[in-house]
């Protein structure tokens, strides 16, 4: 850690009230970073606000809300340095044939669309500037098709493509764009079975094949430093952070 690597450096954190999301937003402020703290739950933000104080500005509400994109563009200011678009949810481990729409719905507003949006957004700044950084959370999920279900395998897939799209259209432009693939991360997000074939037939594959469970602060070391210029060179990376399960 530096306590200056992102100095004067303001940097957009959703996800910020808990789990990787909090561990980013701590990490960053520790060194020297403005923090834009962005969270559904805002009695988690209150917590957040009260540990990192003037080094954090918070926002609530949910990004599928353009509303609340357009309050953390407000928020940022003129000028952006960072994104970590660190906030998702899970499915339950629907199979293709058990999904309902409301959930296929929902994960791809949450986990695609609003990355999407709130990308596009900080695009702006970034490019009038001439330089930035963009981290997306992704997931094991994108890289195989047995850790999760549908919906969710799918959402991740797509941030891959995000991540790639992005990096080859604007890194000339001196933005970055890079993804992280967690496995197993302790934060509070909930991934029940609710599909039956699903606990059959991913069910044995996690218990044989599952790393140990991470924490959220080793997920917040790399994306501090992919956000950071000590990842100068590095663009369109989909960096595996996950207790080696990419290499089974």
């Amino acid at each position: 850690m530096s306590e200056s690597r992102f100095e004067a450096r303001t940097v957009v954190v959703t996800g910020a009230g808990s789990g990787i999301g909090h561990a980013t937003a701590v990490r960053l402020a520790d060194e020297g970073a403005h923090v834009v703290a962005v969270d559904v739950s805002r009695a988690r933000l209150r917590a957040v606000e009260a540990e990192l104080g003037d080094r954090v500005v918070a926002v609530d509400g949910d990004l599928v809300d353009d509303l609340t994109i357009d309050q953390v563009l407000a928020a940022a200011g003129d000028r952006i340095d960072g994104l970590a678009n660190i906030a998702g949810i899970m499915d339950g481990f629907e199979p293709t044939a058990e999904i309902t729409d409301d959930t296929w719905d929902r994960v791809i507003a949450v986990n695609v669309t609003a990355m999407m949006k709130l990308t596009r957004g900080v695009l702006s700044p970034m490019l009038a500037h001439g330089k930035g950084a963009i981290v997306n959370v992704g997931s094991e999920a994108g890289l195989r098709g047995s850790a999760a279900g549908t919906p969710y395998t799918v959402s991740k897939h797509a941030v891959n493509g995000l991540t790639l799209s992005t990096a080859f259209s604007y890194t000339p432009k001196g933005i970055r764009c890079n993804a992280v693939a967690p496995g197993p991360v302790a934060t509070n997000i909930e991934a029940p079975f609710r599909s039956e074939w699903a606990q059959e037939r991913i069910g044995p594959i996690l218990q044989t094949n599952l790393p140990g469970v991470a924490q959220p602060e080793a997920l917040a070391a790399a994306i501090t430093w992919l956000l950071s210029d000590d990842a100068a060179d590095v663009s369109g990376a989909i960096l595996p952070v996950d207790g080696g399960w990419a290499a089974i």
